[in-house]
């Protein structure tokens, strides 16, 4: 693309930093500014670029080409996105699938009123995964899709575990079953039920004198969270939670096992594999910030889904390029 594309972040929790670093590594991009709800004269001494208020966004509408959201889907994104996309190009990763649907609508609505582009719901899932459940069920019509997360860091679930009585820390890993992936990769189509495909794992921290038999109980009960699943608890001290459990690492598998002809067996499967979840987010919204502007640089507008972008609108190189070099 010609000229470098002019980013801002608004939200600095681990996604926004993984954004930050991922600016580095794409030399056609470079950070402008980034937007908080916190003092932001105390958050640029860690950020180390301009730094304001979100509230005064607009004040930068000549400055930035592309806003990054990296709130969360529970509260933030959900007022931030419609409100900023219609003063900026906008990029989220909105993760609430049942209400994807919704979002969009009023995320289009606001966008179209302000003549840009809000590419909602990026990441790996939804996001790259989506993708591949789409290019599967077209390409292999008779089959059945399988989705696996983990083995990854819960962020809902580890806070759930805290807010258990007597609980000092604690952290919770999502583990896909691996004997029933390979049962899968083989060419089964069972049904599953959500006990059958996932277990969790519970890293416990108790507060001293805490009763750990009622800690584990109340853990592995919980509705919503933990009853449905297969779950252990591991207590743990504070020293091996910080040397043993203080990353973000996630991932999971898209697979799809389908016929075709008279009976010939197909499976198709995408894999993560993800040190730090964030920063693997943060650089697949990065990608997506380069296709939302090479949408608006046409004169598209309104929201997008990973569905409506082309796959070389995420890459600096041209089709040319593209072409000669991975075709």
């Amino acid at each position: 693309m010609s000229s470098t594309i002019r980013v801002g972040i608004a939200g600095y929790g681990n996604l926004g930093r993984g954004v930050q670093q991922a600016i580095k590594q794409n030399p056609d991009m470079e950070l402008v500014a980034v937007f908080t709800r916190r003092d932001p004269e105390e958050l640029a001494k860690v950020t180390g670029v301009p730094t304001a208020r979100l509230s005064d966004a607009a004040d930068y509408i000549d400055q930035i080409d592309v806003m990054i959201l990296c709130g969360g889907s529970a509260t933030d994104l959900p007022e931030q996105t419609p409100e900023l996309v219609k003063l900026f190009n906008t990029v989220d990763s909105f993760d609430t699938h049942a209400k994807i649907p919704e979002f969009y609508e009023k995320v289009n609505a606001a966008a179209l009123e302000g003549g840009k582009v809000g590419v909602i719901s990026t990441g790996w899932d939804p996001g790259l995964f989506s993708m591949n459940r789409l290019l599967m069920q077209a390409v292999l019509p008779e089959g059945v899709d399988y989705t696996f997360w983990g083995t990854g860091v819960s962020q809902g679930h580890s806070d759930a575990i805290r807010r258990v009585p007597g609980v000092k820390a604690g952290v919770q890993y999502t583990v896909p079953v691996q004997e029933v992936i390979e049962r899968i990769r083989s060419g089964e189509t069972p049904s599953l039920t959500t006990r059958e495909k996932h277990r969790r794992d519970c890293f416990v921290v108790a507060e001293e004198g805490a009763d750990q038999e009622a800690i584990r109980s109340t853990i592995v009960n919980m509705p919503d969270y933990f009853a449905d699943y297969d779950t252990t608890v591991t207590f743990i001290s504070e020293a091996e939670l910080a040397a043993e459990h203080s990353g973000m690492p996630h991932g999971g598998f898209v697979i799809r096992s389908a016929v075709t002809g008279s009976g010939s067996k197909q499976i198709a499967e995408f894999g993560l594999k993800l040190d730090s979840n964030p920063e693997f987010t943060a650089s697949v919204l990065i990608a997506y910030a380069r296709a939302a502007i090479r949408l608006s640089r046409e004169g598209a507008s309104g929201a997008k889904s990973v569905f409506d972008i082309p796959l070389g609108y995420l890459s600096p190189k041209s089709g040319e390029e593209l072409r000669r070099a991975l075709l």
